[in-house]
């Protein structure tokens, strides 16, 4: 948990700095495959998808992330041990979210975003390794928490056969019984 949330914040960080350091000024596009993947450097004062509260922005999602992480400690700190998908989902997600808080705390301009990908004037907002990370986590965390609740859904008699919610405590002999016609 801790070297995969921790390597997201450092990959974060020195992307960052990279793209503040050889991508001024800002919206410049430098192409990295043609139209479809530039290096376009912004500043987000807002959130995903530049959603933006006003002057409070900066401080109003502060909170929300410090909040998120709660939950998301919270989360970890309820997995068990052979949970390593779980774990690495909270990790990519905590990781990406400290890398964005770092950001916002950093500078009053906002967070750093410089990947830009798309096709002519449809462009995906620009985003940084923070959001790759919190992007594949969050996926990854609602995939891994969806299958933890689909064995509840599925009846299964003593046997464990899949008795497709109709005979739960039926037998496998007696299931057989009926399969087979009279």
């Amino acid at each position: 948990f801790w070297s995969v949330g921790l390597t997201v914040v450092i990959l974060d960080a020195a992307t960052k700095l990279l793209a503040v350091a050889f991508l001024s000024p800002q919206r410049m596009q430098h192409p990295v495959m043609g139209d479809a993947l530039r290096w376009t450097l912004v500043y987000n004062p807002g959130a995903a998808f530049g959603l933006h509260l006003g002057v409070h922005s900066r401080w109003i999602f502060t909170l929300l992330t410090l909040g998120a992480l709660g939950i998301l400690w919270r989360l970890y700190a309820h997995s068990h041990g052979g949970e390593r998908l779980r774990a690495l989902a909270i990790a990519l997600v905590s990781g990406g979210a400290v890398g964005n808080l770092v950001d916002r705390l950093r500078s009053p301009l906002g967070v750093v975003d410089f990947i830009d990908a798309g096709i002519g004037d449809a462009r995906w907002p620009t985003f940084n390794v923070a959001d790759m990370a919190v992007t594949v986590g969050a996926l990854l965390l609602a995939y891994v928490l969806w299958m933890e609740e689909e064995p509840a859904a599925i009846p299964t008699n003593a046997v464990g056969l899949d008795t497709g919610g109709d005979f739960a405590t039926s037998s496998a002999p007696a299931a057989a019984e009926r399969a087979e016609p009279g």
